[in-house]
């Protein structure tokens, strides 16, 4: 990414732990240009124009290359080499599928074992999220979305869980991306939905709210089934109900 203050990415990070430091950064570097539109999907990155273009050589671009197709961002192939990751309308629709079942089972957990010291600092972190809006800069945007669902991670406390949600993270986040700065106000908006209801130990609101804010963020028609079920669910006592 270029040279600013910005949150780290743990799952980058975990990751890369083999690869140099330079690789990394240069993997960021990637990473951002990619979420922010200026390589397309199916796109191919070459190594040379790359390092032309970032300064650095060769040698870690390809790290980081290797690093992003950990990722699932970019795709490795034989005598291809690297281009960015792709989706037919299906593979999105299943993509999407799974992970808004996986966040919604992440924020009913969460609901249920409400942690008081997580729940803080999950508070801290949407309203410092509540003052970004369209104008500030997309990577603030992200990694302040990653937090929000991170912190969420955390505080429902299921290892196997955490590991299947971030991997598919990082697999859509190609997808949400198109999205991330035109709904920015409305994320927020769900994320304090979502956060009400894992305060107030309504585990199935949680989930509903969760999941249904998957579908809206890929800018796809929630399952009609979500959609009657979360109205069926009633609003937490002395809390109004979530848009």
């Amino acid at each position: 990414m270029p040279a600013r203050s910005r949150p780290a990415r743990p799952r980058a990070a975990k990751l890369g732990a083999r690869h140099s430091p330079l690789a990394q950064v240069v993997a960021g570097e990637i990473r951002e240009r990619i979420l922010a539109g200026r390589f397309a999907p199916g796109e191919r990155l070459a190594e040379e124009p790359l390092s032309e273009e970032l300064g650095v050589s060769r040698m870690p671009v390809r790290e980081a290359l290797r690093l992003l197709a950990a990722e699932g961002i970019i795709v490795l192939e034989p005598r291809r080499g690297a281009s960015v990751s792709s989706y037919t309308g299906e593979q999105v629709q299943e993509l999407v599928e799974v992970r808004a079942t996986l966040e919604g089972l992440n924020a009913r957990l969460a609901a249920r074992r409400h942690d008081p010291e997580q729940i803080a600092k999950l508070e801290r972190i949407v309203a410092d999220g509540t003052r970004i809006n369209e104008r500030t800069e997309l990577s603030v945007i992200q990694a302040n979305n990653a937090r929000f669902h991170e912190a969420l991670e955390e505080i429902a406390a299921n290892s196997v869980l955490s590991g299947m949600v971030r991997s598919l993270r990082d697999r859509t986040a190609i997808i949400f991306a198109r999205q991330s700065r035109a709904r920015t106000r409305e994320n927020w908006r769900e994320h304090e939905g979502i956060l009400r209801a894992v305060i107030a130990g309504d585990a199935e609101l949680a989930g509903l709210l969760a999941t249904r804010h998957v579908y809206n963020a890929a800018h796809m028609p929630v399952l009609a089934e979500v959609e009657a079920a979360a109205e069926a669910v009633p609003a937490p006592r002395g809390r109004k109900r979530a848009a």
